[in-house]
């Protein structure tokens, strides 16, 4: 964004020939990779895309909601029309002939008429060109009266009667009208007129036409003889005319400059005038003498007048443009306000309303677009450029904050840096505060200039060229390495997560099988039969494309929560017995006591009620203790069978699974705990009466006397057997010892059994 300051008013150039040096597109692919060291071509805008032609552009317009822009040009000729809130192009499309100019008749692009330099008007739409028409002489300009639904002509030459024509053409009811008949000096060959030929070098012409659309309504034309007139299209008569004035006439010649512009003033009182030799009329209507004269300076046709009324200037100002240069002044006082000169010539400049940005069309490749801020905002489809000027200009509001004495044109605030007092300090730079130029203050910090915060950052910092290289270095190669990490692609669903993700992994494995089977069969797979190939067309189509997930009929069980599974249901736990935690996690539904434990917890319970010291946190203590020895003896008793079955000796003596093992009890710690610390504050009375009952009752019939604890057994030698086994021996405490030897309770291994009988 480039910056001039032919005034006190400073105007920015946005795009055009002056921002980006244009460069034909076989030197621009050779030079790719140098243009990246062009700071010019760096620093190029683009603000709306592709908005140039091959070669030139001859008019351009905006729509009046402000969304379209619509431009011709060549070659070859054409038509672009951009879509602004997406600031690019939208379509091109191409013409027979050259485009004279054109008006947009809708509030969009969808309707517009162009006039072509073949004497022809074509209608277009969006799709296309949709009519065209053929008038008999070539027109000079068009115009549209949105009252009438006319478009107006006005052509070169005479007709029958002598005068010039401006060709009517209703658009309401789809023919020509009769035109209006303005004087152009006759058909004499020594008048101005030069004749009825429309070869002829002084040919007379209607040159402009102008339409007071926001006030009365009065239609004013311009003619080859300097004169105005003035027609009223609801009697389609002459209302008034005003002849040339004589500041027109040269000292050297004594022709008269022909009007080649007109505008009309939104209260209709009134009328500016543009002559072919860059001079400027002001005129109140209720008056013949004019009100103001203007010199453009160089002597060129004016091409285009607008009046400029914006709110945020004191008094209304006025923009005329010929080939050379763009001016804007004060339509009261024609004091001169801020100037553009492109380095191409104009052909036709458009203001967008309510705004500061001004389009051109013009002989270069590129059209030029301009932004003045004190004339009014951007508009809204490039409402950032007001950031942008705010932030390159020291007080907004001071006109002289781009004086050229100060900077030069396109270094304001380009290439700066940002830095707040803190940083200046680590940078070694806050001496400079108040000292030099070089430090620019802007709200809480200094704008310094890029190069000066380089090398001060490499003074303070010797080492940071390396570093910024190891980053570099360190950066690529992540860069690589993320390259070849292939993640698991992330489900985006509501609900049943696990599900979703489940499926998708067996699709995957799907089409990875399918590919190894594809790749085994020589890349290619099997072709169906003829005869069978409809039926699977068929059936594919009836079958989901992705699965259950792509399948419609089951959307809703990703995305309602009616239909979310509860994966801690004993359903669930069912159907998916490898998804059950372990017995030691948490949320695991406690079990029930068999019939085994709930006697020995009663027991316990007993006799824990006898002693008076047990509550129901022992109780339940005691409970899940009890649990967890039933568990581990199972398992224990599960492992030694496994053990014992696998191993050679069992297998050789071919005992069955039956064989006990010895009985293994495991008891919680915290349990056997405080059942030794109740043990230590109770005597041996208390103890031996808390005992259960079956325990004190085996303890008294197995020990001698009574005594809890203590057992006596005597074993006595006795004859031994006629048949030699061996030594009886009897239990003195009980008489309960063996009575009979151990060979009498064997079976005998003689043949006949009955003989000892």
């Amino acid at each position: 964004m480039k910056l001039s300051n032919p005034s006190t008013v400073p105007v920015y150039t946005i795009a055009g020939a002056n921002t980006a040096r244009p460069l034909p597109e076989w030197l621009a692919r050779k030079r790719k990779r140098s243009l990246k060291k062009d700071s010019e071509y760096a620093n190029r805008i683009e603000l709306l895309q592709d908005f140039e032609f091959e070669e030139a552009s001859s008019c351009v317009r905006v729509s009046e909601d402000g969304e379209w822009v619509m431009s011709t040009g060549t070659y070859k000729p054409q038509i672009h029309t951009h879509y602004l809130p997406h600031l690019s192009l939208s379509y091109a499309r191409h013409t027979n002939a050259l485009n004279e100019t054109f008006t947009i008749l809708s509030s969009d692009y969808t309707k517009s008429l162009h006039l072509q330099s073949d004497r022809v008007l074509e209608f277009h739409t969006a799709g296309g060109l949709h009519y065209s028409a053929r008038i008999p002489r070539y027109g000079r300009d068009l115009v549209y009266n949105r009252r009438t639904a006319e478009a107006l002509v006005p052509a070169v030459g005479i007709n029958a009667d002598g005068n010039g024509e401006v060709y009517r053409l209703n658009l309401e009811i789809g023919r020509f009208m009769k035109g209006y008949e303005v004087d152009v000096g006759g058909d004499e060959m020594d008048s101005m007129g030069g004749g009825a030929l429309q070869g002829s070098i002084n040919v007379g012409a209607v040159n402009c036409a102008a339409v007071a659309e926001h006030s009365h309504g009065l239609l004013a034309f311009g003619t080859s003889l300097g004169t105005v007139e003035l027609w009223d299209a609801r009697s389609r008569n002459r209302v008034s005319a005003l002849g040339p004035p004589p500041s027109l006439f040269t000292s050297e010649t004594d022709s008269r400059p022909e009007i080649t512009a007109l505008e009309f003033h939104r209260s209709g009182l009134n009328l500016a005038t543009g002559s072919s030799n860059g001079i400027i009329h002001t005129y109140d209507l209720r008056s013949p003498v004019p009100l103001l004269k203007k010199d453009q300076g160089f002597d060129f046709p004016i091409k285009t007048l607008k009046y400029l009324p914006s709110s945020s200037l004191s008094s209304e100002k006025m923009m005329s443009a010929d080939k050379r240069a763009i001016k804007i002044w004060d339509s009261a006082t024609g004091d001169h306000w801020t100037s553009m000169e492109p380095a191409v010539d104009l052909n036709h400049v458009e203001w967008v309303p309510d705004s500061g940005m001004l389009l051109t069309a013009n002989e270069g490749r590129q059209q030029h677009a301009f932004f003045i801020p004190q004339l009014g905002p951007a508009p809204k489809w490039c409402a950032f450029l007001d950031n942008l000027v705010e932030e390159m200009a020291e007080d907004a509001d001071d006109p002289n904050a781009f004086n050229s004495a100060k900077t030069s044109a396109g270094e304001v605030y380009d290439n700066y840096k940002f830095l707040d007092m803190t940083q200046l300090r680590e940078l070694s730079l806050d001496h400079l505060v108040g000292q030099t130029n070089l430090l620019r203050p802007y709200m809480h910090g200094y704008f310094v200039a890029q190069k000066l915060y380089e090398q001060a950052r490499l003074l303070t910092n010797p080492d940071l060229a390396e570093q910024q290289r190891q980053k570099t270095i360190q950066e690529k190669i992540n860069k690589e390495r993320e390259s070849r990490i292939r993640g698991n692609k992330k489900i985006a669903v509501k609900v049943n997560r696990r599900l979703a993700e489940k499926l998708a992994a067996k699709e995957e494995a799907n089409e990875k099988r399918k590919a190894l089977r594809v790749l085994k069969q020589g890349g290619d797979e099997p072709r169906a039969p003829v005869e069978t190939a409809a039926s699977d067309e068929a059936e594919a189509a009836e079958k989901p494309a992705k699965g259950l997930m792509g399948d419609d009929r089951f959307t809703r069980l990703f995305e309602d929560e009616d239909f979310e599974i509860d994966e801690t249901s004993r359903e669930f736990a069912m159907h998916n017995p490898s998804t059950v935690p372990n017995a030691s996690t948490e949320g695991r539904k406690p079990r029930g006591l068999t019939a085994v434990e709930e006697d020995e917890l009663d027991e316990r319970r007993g006799s824990s009620d006898e002693s008076g010291d047990s509550d129901g946190d022992a109780a339940e203590e005691e409970a899940a203790a009890l649990r967890a020895r039933q568990q581990a003896k199972r398992r224990n008793n599960v492992e030694e069978d496994n053990k014992r079955v696998g191993s050679a000796n069992y297998k050789k003596t071919g005992k069955s699974n039956k064989f006990k093992e010895p009985r293994m009890q495991v008891s919680s710690s915290t349990g056997d705990f405080k059942k030794q610390k109740d043990r230590h504050n109770k005597s041996f009375g208390d103890l031996a009466s808390s005992m259960p009952t079956r325990d004190r009752k085996s303890a008294r019939d197995n020990s001698r006397g009574g005594v809890v604890g203590e057992k006596e057994i005597t074993f006595a030698p006795s004859k031994s057997d006629k048949k030699g086994g061996r030594p009886r021996y009897d239990d003195d405490a009980g008489g309960q010892g063996r009575k009979m030897g151990r060979g009498q309770e064997r079976r005998s291994a003689s043949g006949n059994f009955f003989r000892k009988m």
